[in-house]
């Protein structure tokens, strides 16, 4: 199945240096969920990137660790037009663990949406 461009999950949108990751946690504001702690912060892009913090000690299966990372982007592509210009970076937290699918996609997508509602400026 191909996707248009606007859909795709591109490098564009991702934060992918070290550099970047350290840039969002030390300077950026900081939101807590049960599962996941973001840390976002505006850049000067004009549309959103999103960084992965997944950890190995969280989620100890590969298949499970990549499922989370797959929901979140998920969550992210179809909130991105609303985002704004923020560098976003998602953390896994220890609850995490035996969470299902659907919980994952309602705990991103609150988080998401309390993003939206900051005002990047």
């Amino acid at each position: 199945m191909r996707h248009t461009l606007g859909q795709r999950f591109g490098k564009a949108y991702r934060l992918t240096r070290p550099e970047e990751f350290r840039r969002v946690s030390r300077r950026g504001r900081r939101i807590s969920g049960e599962c996941f702690t973001v840390v976002f912060r505006p850049n000067r892009l004009g549309h959103p990137r999103l960084g992965l913090a997944i950890a190995r000690r969280h989620v100890r299966n590969a298949p499970q660790r990549n499922r989370v990372k797959r929901i979140i982007r998920e969550s992210f592509r179809r909130h991105r037009p609303a985002l704004g210009a923020w560098d976003i970076v998602f953390t896994s937290r220890p609850s995490l663990v035996d969470k299902d699918r659907h919980e994952l996609f309602v705990m991103v997508d609150r988080l998401l949406r309390e993003i939206e509602s900051c005002d990047a400026s």
